[in-house]
């Protein structure tokens, strides 16, 4: 079974309101690449989350993606961590 495992931090978690989700099914088999899911991210949560998204990145399965067309396997249960952009050091 197709499965999406999204957790948020930080800011992303305000803009989401929430701090983790599973997307299942035909829904988690419609986001096949990391710019499919930035895109349903925004509709779904709008203006907050397109903020985070601009200066955030994604961690994919432990490592960090920010190209859009980066392939996830969603058929094996991608994880997937919504990551604000960091300061200091």
């Amino acid at each position: 079974m197709a499965e999406l495992r999204l957790r948020y931090f930080a800011a992303a978690a305000d803009a989401a309101g929430r701090e983790e989700e599973r997307l299942t099914g035909e829904e988690a088999r419609a986001l096949t690449t990391v710019g499919a899911v930035r895109a349903h991210l925004v509709a779904r949560y709008g203006p907050a989350m397109q903020a985070v998204l601009a200066q955030g990145s994604f961690l994919v399965d432990g490592v960090v993606r920010r190209e859009d067309g980066h392939p996830l396997a969603v058929d094996a249960g991608a994880r997937i961590d919504v990551l604000p952009p960091f300061a200091g050091g």
